[in-house]
């Protein structure tokens, strides 16, 4: 795995460089529903990504934390038991939203001006769904330092109809050769992991320094 801390000149540059100055930050969330403004925020987790000296996108390093409902906020009965979410286990460790949000930004503003990238973009499947409760959640929490483009995303399950004819995650790792256990489905750590492990083979197996012209 690459250490950020020792990248080289040609790294930063594509690093900086492949994503039009966006650093590639992948996001799951799992909900209390379906609505971002109205249902909880139950677990975020976003998963960092590097270059290796061959310029080949991985993963870096994954933080996920449960969060604890917004006042007032509706949690579906279906989505706790599709998610498999226990709101009152006592190992659970939730904290709040705000909390949550400044850790991970926190991170993400770190990489991001290592490899100095003006901006990051949010990678998830469906991922008008994760960037809209992300927003939802900045917005309640009034957090002046999100590092994420408002609305630009990148969506694994297009990318994966295009390249693999698969937009439902599990199906588009079977075709990538990606391993999927389904019984780790649906945290959201497992899952953007698995998300990230998609979106680096897609992005790899169209890259390589000189096409870029970055190195």
């Amino acid at each position: 795995m690459s250490d950020p801390k020792n990248y080289n000149h040609e790294q930063i540059e594509w690093m900086k460089n492949r994503f039009r100055g966006f650093y590639p930050v992948v996001v799951d969330v799992e909900t209390g529903g379906f609505n971002s403004n109205t249902d909880a925020l139950l677990e975020i987790a976003a998963v960092t990504l590097a270059v290796d000296k061959n310029f080949q996108l991985q993963r870096l390093e994954t933080h996920r934390y449960h969060v604890e409902p917004f006042e007032g906020a509706n949690i579906e009965q279906s989505a706790l038991d599709f998610t498999g979410i226990q709101l009152d286990h006592p190992l659970r460790g939730a904290v709040t939203e705000r909390e949550a949000l400044d850790k991970i930004f926190k991170v993400i503003r770190a990489e991001k001006n290592t490899v100095e990238c003006k901006r990051s973009v949010l990678i998830g499947h469906n991922a008008w769904f994760d960037l809209g409760f992300v927003n939802a959640a900045v917005e309640r929490t009034k957090h002046k330092r999100n590092p994420f483009h408002a609305f630009t995303c990148f969506d694994t399950a297009t990318l994966g109809g295009v390249l693999y004819g698969q937009t439902v995650l599990s199906r588009a790792c079977e075709v990538a050769g990606i391993e999927y256990d389904n019984a780790k489905a649906h945290s959201a750590a497992y899952d953007a992991e698995i998300t990230a492990d998609l979106f680096c083979k897609m992005v790899n197996k169209f890259t390589d320094a000189q096409t870029f012209n970055f190195a």
